[in-house]
């Protein structure tokens, strides 16, 4: 299991037909965490900043999007929903964190 402070990515596999069904299940559990994250810290549903943490244009900053969607799908079939959502905090959150940081900046200036 993934532990904080302990970032590994996971290893997907190298057939495509393979990766992209896990990316499909990765896309749907990055939407739930989404959902839930945008909910937590604005208390209303909030489109523009689901779609800021779920884009492929976002996820493509961290690699290949598909990959990215296939490494949470992988950790989500290996160890369940808590394991894929605290890799998406050690993968993916601290970029989304500064980009956002950046853009209320941007919005203050």
């Amino acid at each position: 299991m993934t532990t904080p402070g302990a970032f590994t990515p996971v290893s997907t596999p190298s057939d495509p037909d393979e990766e992209r069904e896990l990316a499909w299940l990765g896309d749907a559990v990055l939407s739930i965490f989404a959902r839930e994250h945008v909910l937590k810290r604005l208390g209303r549903i909030d489109t523009p900043a689901f779609l800021s943490l779920t884009s492929n244009a976002f996820l493509s900053a961290l690699g290949r999007a598909t990959r990215v969607e296939a490494e949470i799908g992988l950790m989500y079939k290996q160890e369940g929903l808590a394991a894929a959502f605290a890799y998406i905090e050690q993968r993916v959150m601290p970029l989304w964190s500064a980009q956002e940081a950046r853009r209320l900046r941007q919005r203050k200036a």
